[in-house]
């Protein structure tokens, strides 16, 4: 059975950081990365448009680098994307969450998390913590890697680490 292990990271460093231990343990399609795309916000200030790009924004992935979100972390997390999520606004998703999240845009992060199993008031929570600047990492994977998956996130910074 497949079980969801979240957890919060105050900076970029911090998650990068986990992603590595975690790839180096075996992770690799299972591990999934959300985060506020700050650069994009901050565009849109300047602007007046919402996820306008500034000059040399081209990709997500430098639209990320730009913004200081994610830096090499689209690198390290399959099928990264930009996603504009309603009360949050732009966000980068990297690996299985970013597909999830889409197509429950309308619903938030919150709303995809519950595909996952992850409470609703949960769901919330980490929602809200993104909104904050907090980097949202999960695996999705199966039941005996979960203690290993939450060990590797927690020696690595993150915090409120839960396992749905």
């Amino acid at each position: 059975m497949l079980k969801t292990v979240l957890g919060l990271f105050d900076s970029r460093e911090q998650a990068e950081r986990a992603v590595s231990a975690l790839r180096g343990s075996g992770f690799h399609e299972e591990i999934s990365i959300l985060a506020a795309d700050r650069g994009k916000a901050a565009n849109a200030e300047k602007t007046g448009r919402p996820g306008t790009a500034a000059a040399g924004e081209g990709s997500v992935a430098t639209g990320a680098t730009a913004g200081g979100v994610l830096g090499g972390l689209t690198g390290l997390a399959m099928g990264a994307g930009a996603l504009a999520i309603p009360g949050i606004g732009p966000v980068i998703a990297a690996g299985p969450i970013a597909g999830l999240i889409s197509g429950a845009a309308t619903g938030g992060i919150a709303g995809g998390l519950i595909d996952w199993g992850i409470p609703a008031e949960r769901g919330k929570f980490y929602e809200e913590k993104v909104r904050e600047g907090k980097i949202l990492a999960s695996i999705r994977t199966d039941e005996k890697k979960v203690d290993q998956a939450a060990s590797i996130l927690r020696q690595n910074g993150a915090r409120d680490v839960e396992v749905h």
